[in-house]
């Protein structure tokens, strides 16, 4: 089994490799094109980027609304407090028959 520490590193690692092969796209880059869309690899980058954000943002946004939407609203107040008083006028008939019953001990 793999510790939290070797997972730790593993993912300091591909960071670091990530960060810098990012960097030499974007800053030195060595004139590559992506075929399908007949653009340099640092406009490639540029718009995987901003596309990511977009769908990072918006996806969180439309999570919201979905949960917004799918979650149903909450009890009104007044209907609460009649609960609460029904259970606490339990609670008190119980215990008024409690205490008005003796209880035999042998």
């Amino acid at each position: 089994m793999v510790s939290d520490r070797a997972i730790g590193v593993g993912l300091v690692v591909v960071s670091i490799i990530v960060i810098l092969v990012y960097f030499w796209l974007l800053f030195i880059p060595p004139g590559w094109t992506v075929p399908l869309l007949n653009i340099g690899i640092t406009e490639f980058l540029i718009r995987l980027t901003v596309m990511i954000g977009v769908l990072g943002v918006f996806g969180i946004l439309a999570w919201i609304g979905y949960t917004l939407a799918t979650t149903p609203p909450p009890k009104p107040i007044e209907e609460i407090e009649k609960e609460i008083e029904e259970e606490l006028k339990k609670l008190e008939k119980e215990m008024a028959e409690t205490t008005a019953k003796p209880e035999s001990k042998q």
